[in-house]
């Protein structure tokens, strides 16, 4: 069984727009031991209105008078540096991983960048388009459920089996629905989504976490689940870890005081390095399931188990009774599962009292 969960460790736009900030937080990644570092791409006009505002946890860490769309250009990078920023994953031995959060984006990411596995965010989940666009590629999807309700979950995995079939079908809810219903639909879906849990807050409270919804969504999908974490501190994805997710993604920064929207709902490096640490523990704290001795436990078997025991002399020939047989340490003689069996039965050797009875 293997239990290993991969863990991202989220840039997004915590390098501030600057490459160099970037590229420390791929240097940071590799050095927590996450097995992805995750940035987010986007070209602002494709993305927002001129007008949009912003999040009020955005507001508190930026200027409030900016406009979200001043704010994303700040932070955009280009596609030159996206680039570099693969080209030195690699040689760092991380898999380099990005958000698209557009049409032309996901094109660059694809057919430029050439990732295997794209991640779409909680915001797109309702954007069909751009879902279907994520499918068509054939790609490995991320796809993560903030803000998300079941049914607008099974909308969006509707789209997707629709794209990842292929078929030259006209897109159509119905058509959609068809393709989730079937069985190549849900096996594509098997082999190719992972779904993640989130909250989208920032940072999430811990009373709005809800992390029994990994379960809810595994049994009513039948998919690879995963957590996308938005919570202060590490407690919340070492918690998931234990829960069985098959990745974990949380956001993470250089410093926490710098200006910009997830600084301060991010794990700076050293927290990120102790949470991938403990996560590694709960990896191996969860084992194959299978309840079976384990090669320690077996060297304490004999001690820590008792045996049937002679309670005072008997003589061959006597019969076992209440009186003459008892139950005491170590476990190497006959179980005490016997007990009611030998009750009654003739000795056939004689026993000192606290001889164990073989």
């Amino acid at each position: 069984m293997d239990n290993h969960i991969f863990i991202i460790a989220e840039a997004g736009v915590n390098h501030n727009g600057n490459p160099d900030m970037a590229f420390q937080l791929v240097d940071a990644a590799y050095e927590a031991g996450a097995d992805a570092v995750k940035f987010q791409i986007f070209k602002t006009e494709n993305m927002v209105t001129q007008e949009a505002m912003k999040a009020d946890y955005q507001k508190l860490s930026t200027s409030a008078a900016e406009s979200q769309f001043s704010m994303l250009k700040r932070l955009e990078l280009s596609n030159n540096v996206y680039y570099k920023l693969l080209n030195y994953s690699n040689k760092k031995g991380i898999k380099f991983l990005s958000t698209a959060f557009d049409f032309e984006s996901l094109d660059f990411l694809v057919n430029n960048l050439c990732v295997n596995t794209l991640k779409i965010p909680s915001g797109e989940i309702t954007n069909g388009p751009l879902l279907l666009a994520h499918a068509v590629t054939k790609k490995n999807l991320i796809v993560s459920t903030g803000m998300a309700t079941m049914e607008e979950i099974e909308k969006a995995l509707a789209v997707i089996a629709f794209g990842l079939i292929g078929t030259k079908v006209k897109p159509s809810k119905i058509a959609f629905e068809l393709a989730y219903q079937s069985e190549s639909g849900q096996q594509l879906l098997k082999e190719k989504v992972t779904l993640l849990h989130c909250t989208t807050e920032y940072p999430a409270l811990p009373e709005e976490i809800n992390l029994r919804a990994i379960e809810t969504i595994r049994n009513k999908f039948g998919l690879r689940v995963g957590y996308s974490d938005h919570s202060d501190g590490i407690t919340v994805p070492i918690a998931s870890a234990a829960l069985g997710v098959s990745l974990i993604e949380k956001h993470f920064t250089l410093d926490k005081t710098l200006s910009g929207p997830d600084h301060k709902a991010s794990l700076d490096p050293d927290e990120l390095r102790t949470m991938v640490r403990s996560v590694r523990k709960v990896e191996k704290i969860m084992g194959d399931g299978l309840k079976v001795p384990r090669a320690s436990e077996l060297n304490n078997r004999d001690v820590a188990r008792k045996s049937l025991v002679a309670a005072i002399d008997i003589q061959a020939g006597e019969n076992f009774n209440k009186k003459n047989l008892t139950v005491k340490r170590p476990g190497t003689g006959r179980c005490p599962m016997d007990y009611w069996e030998l009750l009654g039965e003739e000795c056939r050797d004689s026993f000192m009292a606290d001889e164990i009875i073989n």
